[in-house]
């Protein structure tokens, strides 16, 4: 578990230069993350399916939960081929990039076909369960285009930062499944890395 949020305390006002240190302090740099996640999602329209080889963006138009799942698969395994000590999470608890030497920079992907805002479960809005993995931490979180919007459809937006539960604002209804984060929170706590 990662003690303690680096904002406690903080206004909202302080926020951006925080999470500008964090960025700096982070084990990869920013032009890293860019060329991983750009590199996987390019990977997804090159790979080839069956003995047919049928190609993802020819012959196969997933939805956006399919493509988000491809980017969150993807980005763990490329980033380990090129640095070891980084791997695909293997257990519940652990956040879905997990860096062995300090599982303090460990990082959760968030992917969204949304033009520029991401999304979560109901329960990142919650209080971390002793069973489950923390809430709070870094975040890679990926905006990209549908194919009903573009046939070759891009990636949009990549955005680095940190969130804590009390960012997410899960949705009132008794059955709603998602959150969404703080206006302030989203602007404040993920910085731009990558904009098309």
């Amino acid at each position: 578990m990662i003690s303690g949020s680096p904002y406690a305390g903080k206004t909202p006002l302080e926020w951006k230069g925080i999470t500008k240190s964090l960025l700096n302090d982070f084990p990869l740099s920013p032009k890293t993350l860019i060329q991983i996640t750009l590199d996987a999602w390019k990977d997804i329209f090159h790979s080839e399916i069956g003995q047919e080889k049928f190609r993802i963006g020819k012959d196969i138009f997933p939805r956006p939960q399919i493509m988000g799942f491809l980017l969150h698969e993807l980005i763990p395994l490329k980033l380990h081929s090129r640095f070891s000590e980084w791997k695909k999470d293997k257990e519940v608890t652990e956040k879905d990039i997990v860096y062995t030497p300090d599982i303090k920079y460990s990082l959760e992907i968030k992917t969204s076909s949304h033009r520029n805002r991401i999304f979560g479960n109901r329960s990142y809005a919650q209080p971390t369960d002793n069973s489950k993995k923390d809430k709070s931490g870094y975040f890679l979180a990926i905006n990209f285009e549908k194919f009903s919007e573009n046939p070759n459809p891009r990636i949009k937006l990549i955005r680095f930062g940190w969130l804590d539960h009390t960012d997410w604002i899960g949705q009132r209804a008794a059955t709603g499944q998602q959150a969404h984060l703080r206006s302030e929170s989203e602007e404040n706590k993920l910085l731009v890395l990558y904009r098309l």
